[in-house]
């Protein structure tokens, strides 16, 4: 390991590679690019991994192997995967997944703006008032939520998509109406769709 004055003097002595070309000034490097020294590997490349998921009911958003009911034995094989857009225990549908922190954060930052849409079953008949005073944001306690958009697709189904997401929203939401969530699920991340895939189900794609 180089110190920070060992690794500077290497870099200006053109001894450093990244992915093959040889670098002259210090640079940000993304946690994928392939590190040479003195044409020897010191680093390998790596893939950028995107990947849908669609979680199961009952099953914790994370990869923390030490959480029961954690995901990791679904990524077995992969290493460095974040997820973007996570999904409380009782609700089902599309997550996504990578080993792209930069591009992780285009899904999450709250400034990205990125909408989710989810079909949401309740406990019992629902009416145009509940879209209208859900579409135009609730008082769930410790917040009031921005406005959204809500659709009635059934007699107790309604069509849901949100460009924020504080913890429960949806069930606070339905709760502070009235409301039980029998069964939530998420079918689009931004432009990403859940389309056919199968509950435990993971699909790589490439970024739009």
């Amino acid at each position: 390991m180089l110190t920070n004055k060992e690794a500077k003097e290497a870099i200006l002595s053109g001894r450093v590679c990244i992915d093959g070309s040889v670098i002259a000034e210090n640079i940000e490097i993304e946690n994928w690019c392939e590190i040479s020294l003195d044409k020897v590997v010191v680093r390998q490349k790596k893939t950028r991994i995107y990947l849908k998921f669609y979680k199961p009911k009952g099953m914790e958003s994370t990869l923390n192997n030490t959480i029961d009911g954690n995901l990791a034995p679904f990524f077995a094989g992969y290493e460095g995967l974040s997820i973007a857009g996570r999904l409380d225990k009782n609700s089902e549908g599309l997550l996504l997944l990578s080993n792209d922190g930069k591009w992780i954060e285009t899904i999450i930052n709250p400034k990205a703006i990125k909408e989710k849409e989810y079909l949401v079953l309740l406990d019992k008949s629902i009416d145009d008032e509940f879209c209208r005073k859900f579409s135009n944001g609730v008082d769930i306690g410790f917040y009031v939520t921005q406005p959204c958009y809500c659709e009635k697709k059934g007699d107790k189904l309604v069509r849901v998509i949100l460009t924020e997401g504080k913890n429960k929203q949806i069930r606070r939401m339905c709760k502070a109406l009235g409301y039980t969530v029998v069964n939530l699920k998420r079918i689009r991340i931004h432009n990403y769709l859940i389309e056919n895939m199968q509950e435990g189900e993971l699909v790589e794609f490439t970024p739009m």
